[in-house]
């Protein structure tokens, strides 16, 4: 049907042709310009099948490039990732024991605050107590004192 069209336009031309005393067979003629026609579209046709081909190769190949592009950009962020995990696992290690060891050192602040004001209490006992021994001996001296008197 394509050839049918453009063969109108070169039965224009043929007749053009004869019409200034061309002598042309136009059968002969009209096959060989269908087959040029057939040899052109054939040829388009390769070419888009070759253009296709390059086309779907190009682009397979710029996918290949990106992947290798991501994948050594992605095993630096990788590794990156790897190391920040470990670090905050490190982090909540040392709060942990941070916390631990505050507990503890509370503990023992207390422990130490309570030792000191029993020591306190038995200091204050000890000068009671010497106090009280000094006044029994006064009392007892000054009794011996009316005694004897």
């Amino acid at each position: 049907m394509l050839a049918g069209v453009h063969l109108a336009g070169w039965k224009d031309f043929l007749e053009n042709l004869q019409m200034e005393g061309a002598k042309v067979q136009e059968g002969v003629l009209e096959s060989s310009l269908i087959q040029i026609i057939q040899e052109h579209q054939q040829r388009a046709f390769c070419f888009r099948d070759q253009a296709d081909k390059a086309k779907k190769d190009a682009l397979k190949d710029a996918i290949q490039v990106s992947e290798l592009l991501v994948d050594t950009v992605n095993g630096g962020v990788e590794e990156a990732f790897i190391n920040e995990k470990h670090v905050e696992l490190e982090i909540r290690s040392l709060i942990s024991t941070i916390t631990q060891y505050r507990k503890q050192t509370n503990q023992w602040l207390a422990a130490s605050h309570s030792l000191n004001n029993s020591l306190k209490e038995i200091g204050d006992f000890e000068n009671w107590m010497k106090t009280m021994d000094f006044d029994c001996k006064s009392i007892n001296a000054a009794i011996r004192n009316i005694h004897q008197a």
